[in-house]
Formats: structure tokens, C-alpha cells, sequence
């Protein structure tokens, strides 16, 4: 059984910093891409970073500069470190795998696999 879990979410001022991780397991994710979405309430989720196998990454317009994504392939775990954090940043953060082949990482739909989420709340 694949399970993918997120940890490390919680309440930070802003300006502050958190570190989100996810725990992949239950498969090989050799080939995978990964993701972290976020979802606030009221809105749709969506896309803040993503790493290819090799590293490659992306990031949304509204976190460029202050998230940076990272994995270990050996491990089956992947980092998000979010630093300048803005209270337009709470929201349900949610990790995400997509299969080799699946479609696009900007595509939400492309994951195969999501974790519950972890909460990230920044107070003003």
C-alpha cells in the first residue's frame, strides 16, 4: 500500500520559517515526480513546487525565492524549507507523486498518489 506522509506544518509569525517533510513508501518511486500543492480555504489546490527524479525543479510565481524543494531519492522522502513565510501562505499543504509518463508536474491531475496534509497557519 503506497502512503505518502507530511509532517511539520504548524503555526509560524510571519516572516517566520517551517520545514515540511514527506515519507514516501509501499513502491519504488524510481522515475517519479513530486510535488507539494497547497489548498486554502475556500480555494482550489494548487501547485507550489515540484522535483523531477533528477532534481530538476519548479516553483510558483508566489514562492520563488523563499520555498526550496529537495528530495532523496535513496530515502523516498522530499523537503519543503519555506522561509519569509506570508500569512497569504496558510493554507493545507499536501505532498504528491506522479508516475513516469503520467503527464505534466504542473498538472494536478498528473499525481498519482497525495498524503492528508499538514496544516501551515502564518499569523500576521
Amino acid at each position: 500500500q503506497v502512503q505518502l506522509v507530511e509532517s511539520g506544518g504548524g503555526l509560524v509569525q510571519a516572516g517566520g520559517e517551517l520545514r515540511l517533510s514527506c515519507a514516501a513508501s509501499g513502491r519504488t518511486f524510481t522515475g517519479y515526480f513530486m510535488g507539494w500543492f497547497r489548498q486554502a480555504p475556500g480555494k482550489e489546490r494548487d501547485l507550489v513546487a515540484a522535483i523531477t527524479w533528477g532534481s530538476w525543479t519548479y516553483y510558483a510565481d508566489s514562492v520563488k525565492g523563499r520555498f526550496t524543494i529537495s528530495r532523496d531519492n535513496a530515502k523516498n522522502t522530499m523537503n519543503l524549507q519555506m522561509n519569509s513565510l506570508k500569512p497569504e501562505d496558510t493554507a493545507v499543504y499536501y505532498c504528491a507523486a506522479a508516475a513516469p509518463g503520467s503527464g505534466s508536474l504542473h498538472d494536478r491531475l498528473s499525481y498519482d498518489y497525495w498524503g492528508q496534509g499538514t496544516q501551515v497557519t502564518v499569523s500576521s
